[in-house]
Formats: structure tokens, sequence, C-alpha cells
């Protein structure tokens, strides 16, 4: 069976491009395992790992937050607003932004900033339980 043309593109960068045996994605309504043949789907992501199985070898990990994924006969493409590959992560700057994300969201007014505050802190603890 012919791989899977998988894209991953974030605003910073094209972080993956190439034939794949499958990828697992965080959909907004759930992990979705995509393979070669995939019916066609569009959807959006949540902060989460997109897990990218290639023929042999070891799978690449990568941190999303938020954006969009489309399947279609051509392949997957996954579009995110933020992409970090996990073993570009720094487990002490991590906890550090989160002690920082804390005390935003402490001293935010209610309203947007305080939405905007505890969704950064939100987003960082997913990408921590992620390590």
């Amino acid at each position: 069976m012919a791989g899977l043309q998988f894209e991953l593109v974030s605003p910073a960068r094209l972080l993956f491009s190439g034939s794949v045996a499958s990828v697992t994605i965080p959909g907004s309504e759930g992990e979705m395992g995509i393979y070669p043949g995939h019916a066609p789907l569009l959807s959006t992501l949540k902060p989460g790992v997109v897990t990218v199985y290639k023929d042999g070898g070891s799978p690449d990990r990568i941190f999303v937050r938020g954006g969009m994924v489309e399947v279609n006969p051509q392949g997957l493409t996954l579009l995110a607003e933020v992409a970090i590959p996990m073993a570009e992560l720094d487990a002490e700057a991590l906890s550090k932004q989160i002690r920082n994300a804390e005390e935003d969201l402490a001293d935010a007014k209610p309203g947007e900033a305080q939405r905007k505050a505890a969704d950064t802190l939100n987003q960082l603890k997913a990408l921590q339980s992620a390590l």
C-alpha cells in the first residue's frame, strides 16, 4: 500500500513533509489515527501531540497548540498555530513559563485578559503533560 503524504506547517516553519505510514492527531473531538486511504476530513485541533509513524524507525512527536487538519485524496495537511518538536523542549524552561503564566493569571483583570491568561496557562500545562 502506498504511503500517506503528510505536511505539518506552522507560521514559523515547515516541520514535516513526506510520505508516512500513519499519523495520530489531537482532534478537537478526540485522538484520530489517519492512514493511507482515509476518508476526507476537516477538523480543528486541540493542544496535544502529533505522532508521525514512518516506515521503520521511531515515530516523530510534535506538540501542537491548536490549528486545523485536512485529509483529502492527496494526503493530510496540518496547519498548526504553534508546533514544537518534542525533542526541542526544555522541561526547566517550560516550568518557568508556567510559573510566569500563573502569575499573569493572578494579576489579570476579569474579562478578556483573564480568559487569555487562563488559555495560555492551560496550553503550557498541556505541553508539560506531553513531556
